[in-house]
């Protein structure tokens, strides 16, 4: 493996996010760049660096026929693949901001965000997505360009119908000349306007510089070495931060090879394909394994579940000692029986290659962080904001405190603030939020400290712990406070939980929505006698009596008075679509709440029986 700082790209080298693409291509131009599945060959591909610069002046020269003015937001809504990579660098290296939209995401939120920003090209994976955006999207808008990337009769038929709409084959020039480095680029100059998720209202432009990416994926490298052998396998979309700077300009700065997985349906083959090194992941996908992992192990029997309680245990035990935390354990003798029996069928599973998977973008359960841990998985968790772009802190691989989300990165400072809340500072804070003073005055006070919202504590060893989010506090009428979003993470380790809301603001006691697991639902309805198809069944007292047994034994850790009364039961999951659920996967809480407005007033009205 060559040398990591031979091959880093500094700051002062790259300048700009574009600038430092054209020094990428020129540094290593014959290593591959990304790879990416393509169906009609039915077969990985790949572009090399110098193949990708070819295509992005391609991106560029037709950008520049558009006309725009410096500083003009264009939108990309492409799921994961080289092209998002083309469309924004030729962008930026036009002076252009990109303001990247999810393609999940419902038409009426697009179209907010495509007026607020004044969008006047976007880029859209096809033509039934473009067919939803267009019946919201006011025809006498900013909008003057539309590109499908989509090359079907339907797309064609679309473009035929509405001059703003342009097929990206017929729209690309044949060929381009060599794409050149902008000379007068600005490092702190508007970059991208990234929309945050909205939780809690209308989601807001979070304005990020050049700099603010480049710093942070330049300082993340303090903490974990990347080289240009290094294969990425991204699938985390790139309309989240964590992915664009950690899985895109952080590899253009070492030159690893980004491989984008063809849908998380797929991971499971893509990693065993790939074999990547390095994964940036959100907590879900890894509850998701566990939860897998649990199941199978229910149906191997006691002896299986013995033998992989013991290989974790061991495991764990293995890295406490080579973490420097506890002495040299006498059941590593068994490692390397454990190892070739258990462990490395779920390592296998998992590409067989991995050096790093980094968890963030919310709390990673400690327990599922063990389990993998000590089956020979390294997860470091970090932490961030789109408001810090986004990264704030990781843990290194060789300083890994799970239950922590690791030590700040390079340039950035961290304190405490009142009521325990977390305040950051560093060259990763927004420039603020896109047209909206008020908002920027908010998070951002006059000494240039982020308000994060979040509380924490910091320990003599510089590891952060989040220890709460100061409004999703839960203050029961007796005056109790409870975090919510702990005991849900407790409640989602059991398998048969899809999706969980513990809410008692106000209230007497806690009650909990739930969503069950469908493939899980059916052999539980028939193990209480049921029939699972019967919409009936999700009401029946031995049904919530037996999911209160669970959720129970969930929260046996939990102080006494953070204890679930009543459960409302349902198996249509929350989503993006219905409103429910923000593009990043969060649960809009007083949209859930509204929702079942009638079943949580049922649920209190029983007394907590």
């Amino acid at each position: 493996m060559g040398s990591f700082h031979e091959n880093l790209i500094s700051l002062d080298e790259a300048g700009s996010l574009d600038g430092l693409f054209v020094s990428r291509a020129r540094r290593t131009p014959q290593r591959d760049a990304y790879r990416y599945f393509d169906k009609p060959s039915n077969a990985w591909l790949a572009y090399t660096w110098s193949e990708m610069a070819s295509q992005v002046a391609r991106w560029q020269a037709a950008l520049h026929s558009e006309d725009l003015a410096r500083g003009g937001r264009v939108a990309i809504q492409l799921r994961n693949c080289p092209e998002w990579v083309m469309f924004d660098q030729a962008a930026l290296s036009l002076g252009l901001v990109t303001v990247p939209l999810y393609t999940d995401d419902r038409p009426d939120n697009i179209a907010y965000i495509l007026g607020e920003a004044d969008v006047t090209v976007v880029l859209v994976q096809d033509a039934g997505r473009w067919r939803r955006l267009a019946e919201v999207v006011s025809s006498d808008g900013p909008l003057q360009r539309v590109l499908l990337l989509d090359d079907s009769e339907t797309a064609r038929q679309l473009a035929a119908e509405d001059d703003r709409v342009s097929i990206v084959a017929d729209w690309l020039p044949q060929s381009a000349g060599e794409l050149e480095r902008r000379k007068d680029a600005d490092p702190h100059a508007l970059a991208s306007i990234v929309y945050t998720s909205g939780t809690t209202g209308r989601p807001k432009g979070v304005m990020l510089s050049h700099h603010n990416m480049m710093s942070v994926a330049h300082g993340a490298l303090t903490l974990l070495d990347c080289y240009q052998e290094d294969v990425f396998l991204s699938f985390l979309p790139l309309s989240h931060t964590l992915e664009r700077t950690a899985g895109y300009y952080l590899c253009i700065m070492t030159g690893a090879c980004v491989a984008y997985a063809r849908s998380v349906a797929q991971l499971g083959e893509d990693l065993t394909t790939v074999r990547p090194t390095v994964l940036v992941a959100v907590p879900r996908i890894f509850e998701r394994v566990y939860g897998r992992i649990v199941q199978q192990m229910e149906k191997k029997g006691t002896k299986a579940k013995w033998l992989f309680e013991l290989t974790v245990r061991i495991g764990w035990q293995r890295f406490l000692w080579q973490q420097g935390r506890a002495g040299w354990p006498l059941g590593s003798l068994l490692w390397p029986l454990l190892e070739r029996v258990v462990a490395s069928k779920v390592t296998a599973k998992l590409g067989g290659s991995l050096r790093a998977a980094i968890s963030g973008g919310a709390p990673l359960n400690e327990q599922i962080a063990r389990v993998f841990i000590g089956l020979g998985v390294p997860i470091i968790q970090g932490y961030g904001l789109t408001e810090t772009a986004p990264v704030v802190s990781a843990n290194p691989l060789e300083d890994n405190v799970p239950s922590s989300v690791g030590v700040p990165i390079r340039g950035v400072q961290v304190r405490i603030g009142e009521n325990d809340e977390l305040l950051v500072n560093g060259p990763g804070v927004m420039l603020g939020y896109w047209n909206d003073h008020a908002a920027t005055a908010q998070v951002i006070d006059p000494d240039g400290w982020l308000h994060t919202g979040d509380q924490a504590r910091i320990d003599e060893t510089k590891h952060i712990y989040i220890t709460g989010r100061i409004k999703d506090i839960l203050v029961l009428s007796n005056g109790e406070k409870i975090p919510p979003s702990d005991m849900e993470s407790a409640i989602l380790l059991d398998p048969l939980f899809e999706q969980v809301l513990v809410i008692g603001e106000g209230r007497p006691f806690l009650c909990a929505l739930i969503v069950l697991d469908g493939d899980h639902w059916v052999g539980f309805a028939q193990e209480q006698g049921l029939d699972p198809l019967d919409q009936a069944s999700l009401g029946h007292t031995r049904v919530s009596q037996a999911v209160g047994r669970r959720v129970k034994a969930a929260l046996k850790d939990f102080p006494g008075y953070a204890k679930i009364r009543q459960v409302h039961l349902s198996i249509k999951p929350w989503t993006v679509e219905d409103g429910l659920m923000t593009p990043t996967l969060k649960i809009k809480r007083a949209k859930v709440l509204e929702h079942f407005a009638r079943e949580v007033e049922a649920m209190y009205s029983n007394g907590g029986a």
